[in-house]
């Protein structure tokens, strides 16, 4: 199944905050997970971003939603704060 988003809606999935580090030191788990995605897919309102592009987004504006084993989040364009 795949999310198509409506309007100027963004559909991507979360980047996990890294384990260890190159030299192989193991982390704690952090706080607050890091706030960046990839874009999976994107409404026919969305300007900015594409497919494919690593963005950063306000935290607490995300729907989470879990389709086939994969946790995504929508947000809207807006809330994107910036593109890596």
């Amino acid at each position: 199944m795949q999310l198509k988003p409506l309007q100027d809606r963004i559909v991507a999935t979360k980047e996990r905050p890294m384990e260890k580090t190159a030299a192989g030191i193991l982390l704690g788990e952090a706080k607050e997970a890091p706030a960046y995605a990839v874009v999976e897919s994107v409404g026919p309102d969305v300007k900015t971003v594409k497919k494919g592009d690593k963005i950063v987004y306000k935290n607490y504006s995300t729907t989470d939603i879990k389709v086939d084993d994969t946790d995504y989040i929508i947000l809207k364009e807006e809330d994107v704060l910036a593109t890596l």
